[in-house]
């Protein structure tokens, strides 16, 4: 059974590595903004859909293949907040960041290629966020790791000094619950086990 990974994030591809798993990777080519105006963790479930679909319907798969779209936001003062702009729109939600809290929202969908069949959800983090500094701010934006992720933060680089706790799952705040996709897996009838690389 081979799991394919339908998404161009270096952080999910290292999640599933370090679990044991090597995904093949097909990136889904979905544009995000055809998606407006939902509440942000529906907004974050409806992308991964969108994107499992757009990987699982080109065909060429392997028979027996588990597809896995997922995509994240951020969730402030009601807000869903993906990736940032530039660094103008980077700077500005830091500057709102700061010294408060946040919730991560990841959607993942899993389609079997073999019944067709899908299994979808979505996990959320609460992400404690430091009181930083303008100067900090602008040395973190200056990096430009904050432009190319979901509420412009990461936990597992640069930007994890800036996070003072979290609340759940910590692989969901790099992008993927690897607890959740175990979950959709044995919803599909399958085993997380097979998935491993002996």
């Amino acid at each position: 059974m081979q799991l394919v990974l339908a998404s161009a994030s270096p952080a999910r591809l290292a999640t599933l590595r370090s679990a044991g798993i090597e995904p093949v990777v097909i990136v889904s080519g979905v544009d995000e903004s055809q998606l407006e105006g939902l509440p942000p963790a529906e907004l974050a479930l409806q992308l991964a859909e969108l994107k499992c679909a757009a990987v699982a319907d080109r065909g060429g798969l392997p028979d027996d293949a588990l597809v896995l779209g997922c995509d994240s936001v951020l969730e402030l003062d009601g807000q869903a907040l993906g990736k940032p702009r530039d660094a103008d729109d980077a700077t500005s939600r830091w500057r709102s960041m700061r010294g408060r809290s946040g919730v991560l929202h990841t959607g993942h969908s899993l389609r079997d290629t073999a019944s067709g069949r899908v299994a979808a959800a979505t996990a959320s983090t609460t992400v404690h966020f430091a009181d930083v500094t303008d100067d900090e701010i602008a040395a973190y934006v200056g990096t430009g790791e904050p432009l190319s992720v979901a509420g412009a933060f990461t936990v597992d680089g640069r930007g994890g000094a800036f996070v003072t706790g979290i609340e759940g799952d910590h692989h969901n705040v790099v992008g993927l619950s690897l607890p959740l996709v175990r979950e959709l897996t044995a919803e599909l009838g399958r085993s997380w086990t097979d998935l491993w690389q002996v």
